[in-house]
């Protein structure tokens, strides 16, 4: 493709986007920050369901999961249908409590069951996990553009990212999540276009019909969902069904950026609707991802493709040889992937550092929250913008890069730890000790997972996460121990 033309197409894109911003942030302006962190409670719950599909996807997903076949065939599905566990304990036990606290953060939640330090440690975590990982996944989409556009056209990478960003904040500045659930849907009905396009073009390619699928399925050797062979393997199926149901919990459940939109719909019953359907279209949507990267695979074979993984579908949709319908609507489903992550993640910052750190609802009028939070979306745009230079230019090794970005997922387990620790014991810990009980946790973890690798050959895989909540748990109990005979004395 055209470096003129895919720039022509980002240009095209952002310009629906300004203009879905436009339409939804008129009308009336007295609730400027009900809009923006709630969208006034007004959000109908089947767009904000199809919406998420986009959020929960990135651009790493778009074209990683794909590209998982040849290493481990359909063994991510596990980790899918754990969701399913996962995303039922949200509907059940988490969304009725945020709806009954009527919360705007869900940190809001901590202050009131331990305290202040609980409740800066969690909405610190999200901050940092957020920062680190949505920039990281912006990072990657905006090399792709760089190589296969910018650099073309003599455009500096600093000025790519900083007009990037800056296009983002453009369209989320006013109404914030209001406009958000707009334009998810949208980015979601992009990435799910380009993905069924691509199914059907290779499907003909291959002589795949519709009626002839689960013979193909069930014939090809790659074809394999549930690995119960190797306990110590990372892809053991109840370590990837159990991780993936915690996985569900906290990186949806107890995530700002993903429960900000269920608390946009107009009642519980609709928050739980939305889950619900949510679901079931996200269990189909990555059967159909693993799908086509099996189609992938064996396109690639038939027709000489050598690039593996995360290479593979760009590679063949860029190519040209299925025509240029699949290579426009490849770079359209990129871009809404990559930029539906980073205009939600932007949103949910600028709300938890509002609410959760600078508390503006305590602390000023309704006139001064609305300009003490329109600055720190501006702090948070610059910062995201840091963050990118720093990953383009200060950090040379891929491999540490990529350490960062799985250190991000450590940042979840002292959340686990904290709400099931609170939701499921009546006991009191001692909230000055938390934030201490939360790094330790993330630490120990770590080792532990190095421990065990080198010493056992016993790869964690997704598991960290719940040896990371389980310490947290621990250490929450001795401290309530402690508290308790502090109490005594």
């Amino acid at each position: 493709m055209q470096p003129s033309l895919i720039l022509l197409l980002i240009a095209l894109y952002f310009g629906v986007l300004i203009a879905i911003s436009f339409l939804t942030s008129r009308g009336n302006k007295t609730s400027e920050n009900a809009d923006f962190f709630v969208a006034s409670r007004q959000s109908p719950w089947y767009l904000v369901a199809f919406g998420m599909i986009g959020a929960s996807l990135s651009g790493v997903t778009f074209i990683s999961i794909p590209g998982t076949i040849a290493d481990t065939g359909f063994g991510y599905f596990q980790v899918v249908l754990g969701y399913t566990l996962g995303y039922a304990v949200i509907g059940t036990v988490l969304l009725p409590l945020y709806y009954r606290l009527n919360l705007t953060s869900i940190y809001t939640y901590l202050e009131t069951r331990y305290g202040d330090y609980a409740y800066k440690t969690g909405a610190s975590f999200f901050v940092l996990s957020r920062l680190v990982g949505s920039s990281f996944r912006l990072f990657l989409v905006a090399n792709v553009l760089q190589l296969i556009v910018f650099d073309e056209l003599n455009v500096p990478y600093y000025v790519t990212v900083t007009m990037t960003i800056f296009l983002i904040w453009l369209y989320t500045f006013r109404s914030g999540i209001k406009t958000i659930v707009w334009t998810d849907t949208l980015q979601t009905l992009f990435m799910l276009t380009a993905m069924l396009f691509a199914v059907g073009l290779l499907m003909q390619n291959l002589d795949v019909s519709f009626f002839n699928v689960s013979v193909y399925l069930n014939s090809h050797e790659e074809f394999h969902i549930f690995f119960f062979e190797d306990l110590k393997s990372s892809n053991y199926f109840f370590k990837q069904f159990i991780s993936g149901a915690f996985i569900a919990i906290v990186m949806t459940g107890l995530d700002q950026d993903m429960m900000q939109k269920n608390l946009t719909c107009r009642s519980l019953k609709d928050a739980q609707k939305n889950m619900f359907w949510f679901t079931i279209v996200l269990v189909i949507t990555n059967f159909l991802f693993l799908f086509l990267g099996l189609l992938l695979m064996d396109y690639a074979n038939q027709n000489n493709f050598t690039e593996i993984g995360d290479a593979l579908f760009p590679a063949i949709a860029t190519s040209g040889d299925l025509g240029l319908g699949l290579a426009i609507l490849f770079c359209i489903g990129l871009i809404a992937a990559a930029y539906s992550s980073a205009d939600s993640a932007l949103t949910s910052l600028t709300t938890s550092i509002s609410i959760d750190l600078v508390q503006i609802q305590k602390k000023y009028d309704q006139k001064k929250q609305v300009i003490v939070r329109k600055r720190i979306h501006v702090f948070v745009t610059l910062l995201l913008i840091v963050i990118m230079m720093v990953y383009k230019y200060a950090i040379t090794d891929t491999s540490l890069i990529y350490t960062l970005f799985e250190f991000a997922g450590y940042t979840y387990g002292p959340l686990l730890g904290l709400y099931a620790f609170g939701l499921f014991t009546k006991l009191k810990a001692a909230d000055i000790w938390i934030p201490f009980i939360s790094i330790g946790a993330v630490v120990l973890t770590f080792f532990f997972s190095l421990y065990l690798e080198s010493i056992h050959d016993f790869e964690l895989g997704f598991f960290v996460l719940i040896v990371n909540g389980a310490l947290s748990f621990v250490g929450l109990i001795l401290s309530s121990l402690k508290q308790d005979q502090s109490a005594s004395i």
